[in-house]
This record gives C-alpha cells, structure tokens and sequence, in this order.
C-alpha cells in the first residue's frame, strides 16, 4: 500500500496492482492486438491480392502493426487517462506517481518502451525490471513516473467516532461551530490513522488540529482534556447534531408531501 499526501494533508491510500494482475492485463491486451493485426492482415490480403508489389504490401503491413501496437494503445491510454482492455477487466488504471491522471506524454513514452520490453524482447525485460521495484513497475512506469494502479479495493468501514463519556455533559451544551471541510477530512484522517502513527507525531497533530478547532467552539472543553479527546469529542457532537437536523428536515418534507397529495376538503373524489 503506497499513500499520497495532498496539500491538505489528507493521506490517500493507493494500492499498486501486483505483478500477476498487471501480467494477466497485458497478456489481454496483447491478444486482443494480434487478433486485430491477424484480421486486418487477413482482410488486406484478400482486397489487395495482387495489387500492389511485395514491397508496397510489406510497407502497408508494417504501418498496420505500428497503428495498432503503438498509435491505438497509446491514443486510447491518453484518452481514457490510463485505461485499455486488459487494465479494464482487472480493474487497474495507469496513474503517475502523485496519483494523478497520465497525460500523453506519459501514455506516448509509455508506449514506445513497450515495443521494446514487451512485444520485441517478449516480456523479459519487463519481468526482470517489475521485479526490484514495490510497485512492479516496468521500464516504461521508471521512465515516464507513472505505475499500475488497482482502482476495485474492498474499502473496510472505518468505525464510527464515539463521545468520551467525560466529555458528553460539556459537548451537550457547548456551542460547537460546523468545521471547515478541509479542517474535518484532516481530523477525520487523524482520529483513523492514530494508533499506527508515532507517539510524538501523534501528540504534536492532535494538538496541532485541537487548536484549529478550539476556535469554533465555544466554551472551551475542562482543564486537563487531552486534545486527542477533544477532536472526538468535537467529532462526535457535530456528527450527532447534523443528523438531528437532518432527521428533522426529512420528517418536515415528508409531512409537507402528504399534506400536498392529500384531496382537498378532506373530500374523497367529490368537488
């Protein structure tokens, strides 16, 4: 599992697809191909029979294979940002190294490597170079900065922030303020990724974070409340209150429907 860290400091996870994964999405790749160049060469050779002279028919052939090993896989990476047949049915996508989208230059060296290290030395060069990098690159990813992507993760629920029970008299009754989104993504991030973090980098964040959010809320927690508490505490009461609210605004619209599809008068039918 690969992260990056956005200018929000929000950790996305990114899990890099296997070395199997990215195999089986070539080998798909690559036999969808050869039956594209098999048919077409088999359609040329029909309408062309006798045509044009051997050196004409190679030089046809030979820009038929360019057009679909080089030109299409690379048009169709840059447009669908790092897609093709094979990464599809896996489930993967092409992404650089900050895991963003890949523009052409990424697709177009990418795929110029690609003749090389899969179609003309048949995978080996790619399978030797995948296997001394985390994120099995081939040649093409080092050169370009791009890498495999698995885009089908099962995404375990995160557990739901509780109340510190020391704190739920003073959250009851304290005016706490809705959190800027950036604030609540990188608190929400904090309170899930705490206990594999260092102890010193995990006091200075919670402090860091409590102290932004110290000035939304009003009064201040007791004396002697550890931040990290603060930021569930703070977490929880905003969760609790907006679904509250939420609950309130739905029960209002569903009254307010009834009360427009009811007949008028209390009549049934009858004007």
């Amino acid at each position: 599992m690969s992260s990056v860290v956005t200018g929000e400091a929000v950790v996305l996870e990114l899990r890099p697809a296997g070395f199997a994964a990215r195999g089986l999405g070539t080998l798909i790749d690559v036999g969808a191909q050869l039956l594209v160049v098999f048919g077409l060469v088999l359609l040329l050779a029909d309408t062309l029979d006798g045509a044009f002279d051997p050196a004409l028919t190679g030089a046809l052939v030979l820009i038929l294979v360019v057009l679909v090993f080089v030109v299409v896989p690379v048009t169709i990476e840059t447009v669908t940002r790092g897609k093709s047949l094979g990464r599809l049915v896996m489930g993967l996508r092409i992404v650089r190294d900050d895991g963003g989208a890949i523009r052409f230059r990424h697709a177009f060296l990418r795929g110029m490597v690609g003749v090389l290290e899969i179609y003309l030395l048949l995978g080996s060069l790619a399978f030797v170079v995948s296997l001394f990098n985390e994120r099995s690159k081939r040649l093409g990813d080092l050169l370009a900065g791009t890498y495999s992507m698995r885009e089908r993760v099962v995404v375990k629920p995160r557990a739901a922030v509780g109340m510190p029970p020391r704190l739920q008299p003073w959250a009851s009754t304290a005016d706490i303020a809705r959190l800027p989104d950036p604030l609540a993504r990188r608190v929400s991030q904090f309170l899930a990724q705490a206990p594999r973090l260092t102890p010193s980098a995990r006091s200075v964040l919670a402090a860091e974070l409590a102290s932004e959010a110290s000035l939304l809320v009003s009064p201040p927690p007791p004396r002697g409340t550890h931040p990290e508490e603060f930021l569930h505490a703070v977490i929880a009461a905003r969760r609790t209150r907006e679904f509250r609210a939420m609950s309130l605004q739905r029960s209002r619209v569903v009254a307010t429907a009834e009360r427009l599809h009811r007949l008028p008068f209390g009549q049934d039918g009858r004007n």
